[in-house]
């Protein structure tokens, strides 16, 4: 195989005329530059060079072989920039995976900052509830539920976002409406709208807490996502308890009020492919999710005394 440091110092040699321009050029030594050009000859088995005046001029041997070299030479080059674009994060394809609540509330902002500073990064989008259990089968990154401290497994590191803790979901004109909290238990007789079709995670989390609290909820509704059971509430229906992070962005006649006593509470992660943690799009991806993850850990620290309906 033809060493292309060599096939460099051979070009460079051919377009100066002399072993000293090009030494001169390349910042070498002269005999370094000879030691180079004769090995090459030596590997081709080839006679590259003739002397010519004061200088050297290639043979047709050498002719022929400095325009492979050229072509070589300039595949190599635009090789060296899909590698440097690639590292900068100017160019490739980044997966990103991620659940309902988060891609209405966070994503948007991440997908701008993306596509705003890496405009050359592919970014392939998919909706799952579910973490896959082979990690080849896992997206680059994705934002996920589960709870406290959870290991993702080898090959991926898990990036703590938010503790989210459940709302009840009300009609503004409901007894409870204007409360600062209301216990999980005062929801025993209510007419219960179920908000989570698939049956995950978060489900069940909220199941847990009302057995903890001693009570069943009675389900009347059952609607496939947060938006419609909040529309059920809004029509008078029942309510329904979601995470904080759900009951975001509500509509006018309804209220989101916090449920204690106990409060469930669902951890949001970033998980992170570690062959990819270090380029650019993925640390601006992790940077945009811990900032949307603060904001709102402010904003459920410090609720207002009287809950209000949010602006739509």
């Amino acid at each position: 195989m033809l060493d292309v440091h060599r096939l460099r110092i051979f070009r460079s040699v051919v377009a100066s005329g002399s072993v000293a321009g090009a030494a001169e050029n390349l910042g070498y030594t002269p005999s370094a530059v000879s030691q180079h050009v004769t090995a090459l000859s030596r590997e081709t088995g080839l006679t590259l060079l003739e002397r010519s005046g004061r200088g050297v001029r290639p043979t047709a041997a050498g002719l022929a072989l400095a325009a492979q070299a050229d072509r070589v030479l300039a595949r190599l080059g635009e090789a060296e920039t899909v590698v440097a674009d690639l590292r900068a994060g100017r160019t490739g394809t980044l997966s990103v995976a991620y659940f309902a609540s988060v891609g209405a509330a966070w994503m948007p902002r991440v997908v701008h900052r993306l596509t705003t500073e890496f405009p050359g990064v592919r970014l392939d989008l998919e909706l799952s509830e579910h973490i896959a259990d082979r990690v080849e089968d896992r997206p680059d990154l994705q934002v996920v539920v589960a709870y406290d401290g959870y290991d993702p497994g080898r090959g991926f590191t898990a990036h703590h976002l938010l503790d989210d803790p459940y709302v009840a979901v009300l009609p503004i004109g409901h007894p409870f409406a204007t409360r600062a909290e209301i216990e999980l238990a005062e929801l025993r007789t209510e007419r219960w709208i179920d908000n989570d079709f698939a049956r995950g995670w978060c489900r069940r989390n909220l199941l847990e807490a009302c057995h903890a609290a001693g009570f069943r909820p009675a389900f009347h509704v059952e609607a496939h996502d947060y938006p419609t059971a909040v529309a059920f509430v809004g029509a008078g229906i029942g309510i329904t308890v979601m995470p904080r992070l759900g009951a975001a962005h509500l509509p006018p006649g309804v209220v989101a009020v916090p449920v204690v006593r106990p409060t469930p509470v669902r951890s949001l992660y970033a998980l992170v492919r570690d062959g990819l943690a270090s380029s650019p799009p993925v640390r601006a991806a992790v940077a945009e999710l811990v900032a949307q993850g603060r904001s709102a850990a402010g904003e459920i620290t410090s609720p207002d005394p009287v809950p209000a309906p949010v602006p739509a």
